[in-house]
C-alpha cells in the first residue's frame, strides 16, 4: 500500500507540473498563430515575407512583455516553451542533415572554428580585464561570449566557482543581445552579398546558442540553417575541452596555493553538461539519416515541425526579453559582452570571405 501511495502521489505531482505548464505555453501558441497570420499575409500581398513568422513573434511576444509582466501563472510554460519546445526543435533538424555535409566542409573549416573560439576567448578575457572585472567574472563572459552563452556561463560557474552575482551579471544581458543577433544578423545577407554557405557560417560563429541559430538562418533558407547549425555544435563541442581544462587549471591552484580551509572541492563535471541532451540527439538523428534509415518522406513533416516549434519558441524569448532590465546591467559589463560581440562579428565576417 506505501508503494501505491508513492506511486499514485509521483503521478499526481507530474500531471500538477503538466497543468502547470499549460497556461504559458497557450500564451506562447496564440502568439504563434498571430505571426503565422501575419506571414501569411505578407504571402498573399507581397508573394513573400518581408518579415519572417519567428521575427515577429518575438516582437510581438516582447511588445506583450513590455505592457504586461506575466505572474507566476505563466512563467513555467514561457519557459518551458523558450528552452525544451527549442531544444526539440534543434534535437529534429538532425533528420533532415547528412554527416556527409560535415565531411565536405573539410578540416579548414572545422580548424577555423577551434582558432576563432580560441582567439575569442583570449580576446574577451583580455578585454573584460581592461575593463575592471573580476576575473572569474572575465572567465565567464569570455567563454559565453566565444562558445554559448549562457549554457557554457551555467557549465563554467561551478568549476570556477563563481559567485551568484557573478553569475547574473554575466548573463542578464545575453537574452538582450540573443535577441538582437537573431533579429539584425540577416540584414548582413545583402549588405555583404554573402552566400547561403557564408550566411550559415556566419551565424555559426556568431550567435550565441544553438537554438538561436535555427531563428536566425531559417529566413535565410534551408543550406544556411544546415551550415549554421553544423558550425555551431563545431563550437558547442569545444565546451568539453573548455571546461575539462579550467577544472584542472583551478584544482592545480588550489593545490599549489595550500589553501588552510579545504572546504571547497573541485566540482563534478556531468558529461550532460557538457554535451547536452538536443546536441546528442541532434547527432544520432543526423547518424540514421546518414545511413539512411530516415525516409525522405519523413524530412518535411519533421522539418515543418521544427519550423512551428521554432516560433512558439521565438514567442516565449520575447516574452521573457524585459527591456528594462538594460538599466540594471553594470556599464563595464555592458561594455565587456557588448564589445567582445563586436569583435567576434567582424572577425567572423573576415573570416567566412575564404569560404565561397
Amino acid at each position: 500500500m506505501p508503494e501505491q501511495e508513492q506511486d499514485q502521489g509521483q503521478k499526481q505531482g507530474a500531471l500538477r507540473r503538466i497543468f502547470q505548464l499549460i497556461p504559458g505555453i497557450l500564451l506562447c501558441g496564440a502568439v504563434t498563430v498571430i505571426s503565422l497570420g501575419i506571414q501569411a499575409a505578407e504571402e498573399r500581398v507581397f508573394d513573400h515575407p518581408y518579415i519572417e513568422a519567428l521575427v515577429v513573434a518575438i516582437l510581438l511576444g516582447m511588445a506583450v512583455r513590455t505592457a504586461w509582466e506575466p505572474s507566476a501563472r505563466w512563467r513555467s510554460g514561457i519557459a518551458f516553451s523558450a528552452k525544451q519546445l527549442l531544444e526539440v526543435a534543434v534535437m529534429l533538424l538532425g533528420a533532415s542533415i547528412s554527416f556527409a555535409a560535415i565531411v565536405a566542409s573539410g578540416g579548414l573549416l572545422i580548424g577555423a572554428i577551434a582558432v576563432t573560439v580560441v582567439i575569442m576567448l583570449a580576446v574577451s578575457y583580455g578585454l573584460s580585464r581592461m575593463l575592471g572585472l573580476k576575473t572569474k567574472l572575465a572567465i565567464l563572459i569570455a567563454c559565453g561570449n566565444s562558445i554559448c552563452g549562457n549554457s557554457a556561463i551555467a557549465a563554467v560557474a561551478p568549476v570556477i566557482e563563481a559567485d551568484g552575482d557573478d553569475i547574473a551579471s554575466s548573463i542578464s544581458f545575453t537574452a538582450i543581445l540573443g535577441v538582437l543577433m537573431v533579429l539584425g544578423l540577416p540584414l548582413l545577407i545583402p549588405l555583404l552579398k554573402l552566400t547561403a554557405t557564408q550566411y550559415g557560417i556566419l551565424a555559426g560563429l556568431t550567435v550565441y546558442a544553438v537554438p538561436q541559430v535555427l531563428a536566425a538562418t531559417v529566413p535565410a533558407g534551408i543550406v544556411s540553417t544546415q551550415i549554421g547549425t553544423l558550425v555551431k555544435l563545431v563550437r558547442v563541442l569545444m565546451l568539453g575541452p573548455i571546461v575539462i581544462g579550467l577544472s584542472l587549471l583551478v584544482a592545480r591552484r588550489r593545490k599549489a596555493g595550500a589553501a588552510s580551509e579545504g572546504t571547497s572541492k573541485a566540482a563534478s563535471i556531468s558529461p550532460f553538461k557538457l554535451v547536452p541532451w538536443f546536441i546528442i540527439g541532434f547527432l544520432v538523428l543526423a547518424a540514421l539519416r546518414s545511413f539512411q534509415l530516415v525516409p525522405d518522406i519523413a524530412i518535411a513533416p519533421v522539418t515543418k515541425t521544427a519550423a512551428i516549434l521554432t516560433v512558439v519558441s521565438m514567442a516565449a524569448l520575447g516574452l521573457g526579453v524585459d527591456v528594462r532590465v538594460l538599466s540594471t546591467v553594470g556599464g563595464r559589463v555592458t561594455a565587456a559582452v557588448t564589445l567582445s560581440l563586436l569583435l567576434l562579428l567582424a572577425l567572423s565576417i573576415g573570416l567566412v570571405h575564404f569560404f565561397k
